[in-house]
């Protein structure tokens, strides 16, 4: 079962992304690297 997440921008505090993962696979929050447009740079975000 796959459900929504949004990712937060770690620098400024945006939700910039919105994604899915799948619950049962992945119980841990999910960190990545993205274009963050506020920034103008790769940035870590974060599930919210």
């Amino acid at each position: 079962m796959r459900i929504k997440i949004n990712l937060k921008c770690t620098s400024c505090g945006r939700v910039n992304y919105i994604s899915s993962k799948n619950k049962v696979n992945n119980q841990e929050k999910i960190v990545t690297k993205k274009y963050c447009p506020n920034e103008r740079k790769v940035t870590i975000h974060r599930e919210v």
